[in-house]
């Protein structure tokens, strides 16, 4: 294979997951295929309209994610076993797949770009010897022992900010060891291909030794001393299809002009399919305030109350955050990441209802930031949501931290770092060959 085909522009860009885990990659894809390069992104087929709408080249890679498995998705955003379901159920068994359908799309370059969890990209990129990026989207990936993350299925997760480094280690360890039995498929395919057993694959194994874009705000976080040491915190890379198709449904904007910024709800891709009650007790709690509000509540019809909606609430199915976030008087989400980085660049306070994975470790951070609350689901009801945005409405220092905090988010433009940061590599390692 000729290394120096490695320049022809032509980079592959893999991630599998939500709008949350796709977006940052077309946002990065568009970036890049502005400067001159020609940007593929390899995904689950679910997204190929997204991508293409995009403007961007597609391939498809299984497994195939389907919206309307509503087990699956259950499963998926357990609480306690979400990111296990995941891995183990979903990821992993299709593992051969993904490989050889990736496998088929780089052929015809040199050039890798990985989500955390595109396995099948960390093993092809040391199989076949590609120039390699790896992209963080969140803080709770590098699983720092100086930054110690809320983690999903550990009953003593709410204590470890406070332990010290050498302490988180040894949690880390354990983790290391009792996540270590996901992998096995991993390590089988490394052995088809003859590759070495290699490093823990969800945790040090998935980082480039070359280059690690971290697509978050130094808002949620700053570089510790274990991070990867090749790693360039960008901020994040935002993309809202939706956005630049319209405008605001011309109800919605009735309902703006009708009255006081109203509070908005809304899940993110996911958790809006696995919501239950939430947007029942949404309703109630702004009926409890006589706030006025926005539900985002997807296409299922369950997720609203039959009795109907109060006279100062609409629903909508979906509308782009980008749009709507601003005009709100506070949020209150899920805590995915791409929502949490939507919140903070609208500059509003926000209520955090984390279902699972990376979810519970967004809402401490918002939290630590002091621009948010969080309410554990177990714990939610219409009265618990009425009394803490009642709270968070009437902190004017939280409201002023908010708005400054967004005035910090719209001055990053973490696509162009990121692409900066990939072309000084590419130019670095063009010139040692």
């Amino acid at each position: 294979m000729s290394r120096a085909r490695i320049y022809d522009g032509r980079i592959v860009l893999t991630t599998f997951g939500s709008l949350g885990d796709l977006n940052p990659f077309i946002a990065l894809a568009r970036g890049l295929q502005a400067r001159g390069f020609r940007p593929v992104i390899a995904t689950s087929a679910y997204h190929r309209d997204t991508v293409r709408g995009a403007g961007i080249a597609f391939h498809p890679l299984r497994p195939d994610l389907d919206p309307d498995d509503k087990d699956l998705l259950c499963r998926a955003m357990h609480p306690r076993r979400g990111t296990e379901v995941i891995l183990r159920d979903i990821v992993f068994p299709s593992l051969r797949e993904t490989y050889t359908d990736l496998d088929a799309c780089l052929r015809n370059t040199d050039v890798l770009i990985t989500h955390s969890i595109s396995y099948a990209g960390h093993i092809a990129a040391e199989k076949r010897d590609l120039t390699w990026i790896s992209v963080v989207l969140a803080p709770i990936v590098f699983l720092s022992a100086y930054d110690m993350p809320v983690l999903q299925g550990f009953p003593f997760q709410i204590y470890m900010g406070r332990l010290r480094p050498a302490t988180n280690r040894l949690l880390i360890k354990i983790i290391k060891f009792v996540t270590r039995g996901w992998c096995r498929p991993v390590r089988r395919l490394r052995k088809v291909l003859r590759l070495a057993p290699g490093k823990h694959p969800i945790f040090e194994g998935q980082f480039s030794p070359h280059l690690v874009l971290a697509m978050f705000s130094s808002v949620l976080a700053r570089p510790r001393p274990d991070w990867p040491p090749n790693t360039c915190l960008t901020g994040y890379g935002f993309y809202d299809a939706a956005a630049e198709q319209n405008d605001l449904p011309p109800e919605l904007e009735l309902f703006f002009n009708a009255g006081p910024p109203p509070v908005v709800f809304a899940l993110g891709s996911v958790a809006v399919y696995t919501a239950g009650k939430f947007y029942h007790m949404a309703a109630k709690a702004a009926d409890m305030l006589k706030r006025r509000a926005v539900l985002i509540v997807g296409k299922d019809t369950d997720n609203l109350p039959a009795e109907g909606l109060p006279p100062n609430v609409i629903a909508v199915d979906y509308v782009p955050y980008s749009k709507l976030f601003p005009k709100a008087a506070a949020i209150v989400h899920q805590g995915g990441i791409g929502t949490t980085g939507q919140a903070l660049q609208a500059g509003k306070p926000t209520l955090v209802v984390p279902f699972a994975h990376d979810q519970p470790d967004n809402a401490r951070r918002l939290e630590r930031l002091g621009i948010s609350k969080t309410l554990l689901l177990r714990r939610c009801s219409a009265r618990a949501m009425a009394r803490v945005l009642d709270e968070l409405l009437a902190d004017a220092d939280c409201i002023n931290r908010a708005d400054q905090i967004g005035q910090k988010m719209r001055s990053e433009d973490g696509v162009a770092v990121a692409c900066n940061a990939i072309e000084a590599f590419l130019t670095v390692k063009k010139k040692r060959i």
